[in-house]
């Protein structure tokens, strides 16, 4: 969403630029956020699942698994995707 939401914003500022270009731009614009919220969310998770009790390992594990898959598909897939898709528009 921080991604598309950049990307919206920065279609207005770059009118002159190629779809793909702006893409590019707000996706470089949004990486470190991104991976920094996903790092700081893994850290918690981590810690809950070392110090937590044992019935709640397999819940952290699940949420582990989604915020790193979540993290690469915003950056590697989403994105993307939606420069493909407005090309064959």
């Amino acid at each position: 969403i921080v991604t598309f939401d950049r990307t919206r914003e920065n279609l207005f500022k770059n009118q002159d630029k190629a779809f793909d270009e702006v893409v590019n731009i707000s996706v470089n614009q949004t990486i470190v956020r991104s991976i920094n919220t996903s790092v700081t969310t893994l850290f918690v998770l981590l810690a809950i699942y070392f110090f937590g009790g044992e019935s709640i390992k397999n819940f952290v594990l699940a949420l582990i698994l989604g915020v790193i898959i979540g993290t690469y598909s915003s950056i590697f897939v989403a994105s993307p995707l939606l420069a493909i898709w407005r090309k064959s528009k």
